[in-house]
């Protein structure tokens, strides 16, 4: 879980990769190709089963609408990662 000023896992440490959200793609995608790079697969090679984990489209849907003003961290598990994505679009992927 993240620390109360936000920096990651509670446990410390620094994560195994990080990016921001660039608008270019929809968020779920940044996050699709941060789990992929963390694991050191092609994104369109590998099933990583995100639907399983976490709703992609809500996610987008809260990212699109946030205000500048909105400070939130949305944290979820897959395949042995915590996926950290904050409301400023930082994406980071951290060993569980």
């Amino acid at each position: 879980m993240a620390t109360a000023d936000g920096n990651g896992p509670s446990r410390g440490g620094v994560p195994i990769y990080e990016t921001r959200h660039d608008g270019d793609a929809s968020l779920s995608q940044t996050i699709i190709e941060a789990v992929a790079s963390a694991e050191g697969v092609d994104p369109t090679d590998r099933d990583l089963k995100l639907y399983e984990a976490v709703d992609l489209e809500a996610l987008d849907t809260l990212f699109e609408r946030r205000s500048s003003d909105d400070h939130w961290q949305f944290e979820f598990a897959i395949d042995g990662f915590l996926v950290v994505v904050t409301g400023s679009g930082h994406v980071s992927v951290w060993d569980s």
